[in-house]
């Protein structure tokens, strides 16, 4: 059989050495000269250990600080329901309530973008109408849980008082509620998760490792007449997040 790469060796001995409590929690660990020196291998080496461990939760880096053994964290649930968007605010805020945590998140909005060809092809559109686009960073106690791009036809809201998603009365409610105020009543949504690994952006963002695993959801919401009026790209972070789908039942009422 091959021989195990260096660093995943390494990164054993480490998980071990944090099981058996050598190491516990809020620890910061020896410089990586210092490690690689104990266990007789290059820095680069213990740097790809670190990596992988802090990839899976068990480290974290901290910028110009170090590396430190991880505070145990539950993955935090999050429930994907078109029933949710409908009682009414903000949907995450909500949720976020209903775990006992302070939802908050950072946006910003560009009005009058064109249309790349995948979302054009999303919402119905030409390639190169113009949309109203809108990027969020999405906060649980202030710790990064999720990602968000969303993107509207400027054709349907344009010179409304919704067509900026965080701007005037309506700011920060949600599709559902926005688009209800213009007369429009959205009838479904349509999701398509795919796990994926982490770009660096997205990596800084989440605070997770470079190549983490990461869960990537596309989101298009339809009126009553099956017209698109947003999508999105959704991301969340699969070592802190878990995403579960709450579907309806219709009883024929």
């Amino acid at each position: 059989m091959p021989e195990q790469p260096p660093y995943l060796r390494i990164a054993d001995l480490f998980r071990q050495r944090i099981a058996d409590g050598d190491w516990t929690p809020g620890d910061r660990l020896p410089s990586r000269s210092a490690l690689g020196a104990e266990y007789g291998v290059g820095d680069n080496v213990i740097r790809r250990a670190q990596e992988l461990l802090i990839s899976q939760g068990l480290l974290e880096g901290r910028a110009g600080s170090g590396t430190y053994v991880a505070e145990p964290r539950r993955r935090m649930r999050m429930v994907r329901s078109l029933s949710r968007e409908r009682r009414g605010g903000s949907p995450f805020r909500a949720d976020m309530a209903a775990l006992g945590r302070n939802g908050t998140w950072e946006h910003q909005t560009d009005a009058k973008v064109p249309a790349p060809p995948d979302i054009a092809a999303r919402l119905g559109i030409a390639e190169g109408d113009l949309c109203v686009r809108t990027r969020y960073e999405f906060m649980s106690d202030s710790k990064p849980v999720q990602l968000s791009t969303s993107w509207e036809p400027y054709t349907l809201t344009g010179g409304m008082i919704v067509v900026l998603p965080e701007g005037g009365p309506h700011a920060g409610r949600g599709v559902v509620e926005r688009m209800a105020v213009i007369g429009i009543q959205v009838s479904h949504a349509v999701e398509q998760p795919e796990p994926d690994h982490a770009t660096a952006e997205e990596a800084e963002l989440l605070g997770v490792q470079r190549g983490a695993l990461v869960l990537r959801i596309q989101r298009t919401y339809y009126g009553g007449d099956g017209r698109p009026v947003e999508t999105a790209d959704i991301v969340t972070p699969a070592a802190h997040v878990e995403v579960v789908y709450e579907v309806e039942i219709n009883n024929g009422e």
